[in-house]
């Protein structure tokens, strides 16, 4: 596979890679995404579809109920049956009884789901008013009644006749005398309509008998009287939905059949279909763009580099014209001109080379010199300060002496040592020459103490590091105080640590002073006027970066406290 790669040419590799990362994934991507959309759509539907056919079984059994409640009221009425069944000696006599008792007693059945009631009684007694109707032999020829009587159930019974549901409810729960007597309830089918138009079903819903015959649709359709559910011919892609009344007498083996044209679950893919097509179009076209400009860039200047390079071999050293360009080829270009130069400038100056090393080798010599003559310059100076020595010694001048003698011993040390790391017991020497100098200057205004955790004097750390701290609480700390001036440094270690502690109770300085010191060691690169301790604190920082710590203590009158925490170093190392 590799072997295939490496003979490929660039264009032609991007271009595989381009086929295989961009345009084969952004295809298949985009017919599983339709795929999987298109499923999921259609499966949402047929869950809202079924979802709204059990919504309008619910509510249309919601209707009904209100009727069956009016039929089991008057069922249970043993007293309106009984009075109905009752033989009236005159008219007059069931007038009477109607107004006072039976006008009440109808009056008071009132539902929203039920259009009209009528209770039909064969009692010859009875006139017909209000909600009684004399049950005659006309009536017993109509299609309800005689669909009534293939049911012989103790609870109502819904039929579909003259375009209407109704409930027939047989009134003989109570001995009548062999008198029939039962109560018609006709069912709102303007409600009922309404229920099926506003059931969110998104096609056509059947209401379908236990014979299986469909006795009531949504759609205005002439249908057939007592036509087959099963005879109803459907689209060829339809989807149907059954929704069965079950557990309920007086609804038993009724149901809802919905019936939606697949094309009208799918309508909202169809829709966006185009705008998958033109999602995937600029998905398709915008990386082409990218990937072919990115080609280009690759290709051609990979193609010039290649040219010029031939040139070279016949030693023709002409440069790449410069461009802005700061990618892997554009550093190539930059570097291949760089050697381009190089070369041209090895072959033409190598007798300028030559020149200018031989003169290198002659300032080497010159600085040699220089160094020897810097080292006999100190000699002089440490003899004269020590015949200055000798004489005030001669004289009886002993502070004079020691005094020069501190000097000689700092300015001797300064210059001898030889390494860039000192012991503390050498630097706390060299602190201690410079205090005596301070001391013989500020007279009894001084006063000073060091205190030595003896296990921290072998240790090593940067030579004259502490140095510039104790020269600054001096000279700032104390100099401008007008009380005595006393100066507290201790060393100790503290685990793997040694902490050195500068403490002064001179004038101290105000916060912002403070921020502009700790402003101007971190970060300012300029030395200013605080040349030692930035000189310090920046060797700190190159020999420990980070494992120092370095704090400064102060308040405007209230003195000076400089933390310093280094890590332990051993004098063997």
């Amino acid at each position: 596979m590799n072997k295939f790669l490496n003979y490929m040419k660039l264009r032609d590799k991007l271009l595989l890679m381009y086929v295989l990362s961009v345009f084969l994934p952004i295809v298949l991507t985009n017919v599983v995404f339709y795929n999987v959309t298109t499923g999921n759509i259609r499966n949402q539907k047929v869950r809202d579809a079924d979802m709204a056919l059990n919504n309008l079984k619910n509510d249309l059994q919601v209707n009904i109920d209100q009727g069956v409640g009016l039929s089991y009221s008057l069922y249970a009425d043993s007293i309106f049956n009984k009075t109905i069944a009752s033989k009236f000696t005159s008219d007059m006599d069931y007038v009477e009884t109607f107004n006072s008792y039976l006008r009440g007693a109808l009056a008071n059945q009132n539902a929203q789901g039920v259009h009209w009631y009528q209770v039909y009684t064969d009692n010859p007694t009875v006139l017909s008013s209000g909600n009684i109707e004399r049950l005659t032999d006309k009536i017993r020829q109509s299609d309800w009644y005689k669909q009534s009587k293939a049911y012989s159930t103790p609870y109502p019974t819904l039929i579909y006749s003259e375009q209407k549901l109704s409930l027939i409810q047989k009134l003989n729960n109570y001995y009548t005398s062999g008198i029939e007597q039962l109560v018609k309830i006709d069912l709102n089918m303007e409600r009922i309509q309404q229920l099926f138009q506003t059931s969110g079903f998104n096609g056509k819903v059947y209401l379908v008998d236990p014979q299986g015959k469909v006795q009531y649709r949504n759609d205005k359709t002439e249908i057939p009287d007592a036509v087959s559910f099963e005879d109803i011919p459907l689209p060829k892609n339809s989807l149907t939905f059954k929704s069965a009344y079950t557990g309920i007498n007086y609804l038993e083996g009724w149901r809802l059949e919905g019936v939606m044209d697949e094309e009208i679950v799918l309508k909202d893919v169809r829709k966006s279909r185009i705008s998958v097509i033109w999602l995937a179009s600029i998905n398709f076209i915008i990386p082409s763009i990218i990937i072919a400009a990115m080609s280009r860039s690759i290709h051609v200047r990979l193609v010039r580099i290649l040219k010029h390079m031939k040139k070279v071999k016949a030693q023709n050293f002409q440069t790449i014209p410069h461009e802005e360009s700061r990618d892997e080829i554009g550093q190539l270009t930059m570097e291949f001109n760089r050697m381009t130069e190089t070369i041209h400038s090895l072959i033409n100056e190598v007798y300028i080379a030559d020149i200018e090393k031989k003169d290198l080798e002659l300032r080497q010599q010159q600085a040699q010199l220089h160094a020897l003559y810097s080292q006999i310059n100190p000699h002089f100076l440490f003899n004269s300060l020590e015949s200055v020595r000798m004489r005030s010694l001669i004289k009886g001048e002993k502070e004079t002496a020691n005094i020069i003698q501190h000097m000689a011993k700092m300015f001797r040390k300064s210059i001898s040592w030889s390494q860039n790391f000192v012991t503390v017991r050498e630097e706390l020497e060299l602190i201690g020459s410079f205090l005596e100098i301070q001391k013989y200057r500020f007279g009894d205004k001084l006063d000073y103490s060091i205190v030595v955790d003896p296990a921290a004097l072998g240790h090593r750390i940067p030579k004259m590091v502490l140095l510039p701290f104790v020269e600054n609480a001096s000279i700032h700390g104390i100099e401008s105080s007008p009380d005595k001036g006393i100066i507290l440094i201790s060393v100790t270690v503290q685990g793997d640590r040694l902490i050195f502690k500068l403490e002064d109770n001179g004038i101290g300085m105000p916060p912002d002073k403070l921020r502009e010191i700790q402003c101007y060691l971190k970060e300012s690169d300029d030395m200013g006027e605080h040349v030692g301790m930035k000189n310090a604190y920046y060797r700190l920082k190159l020999c420990f970066q980070n494992r120092f710590e370095f704090a400064i203590h102060t308040g405007e009158g209230e003195g000076t406290l400089i933390e310093i925490s280094l890590p332990l170093i051993e004098s063997n190392l």
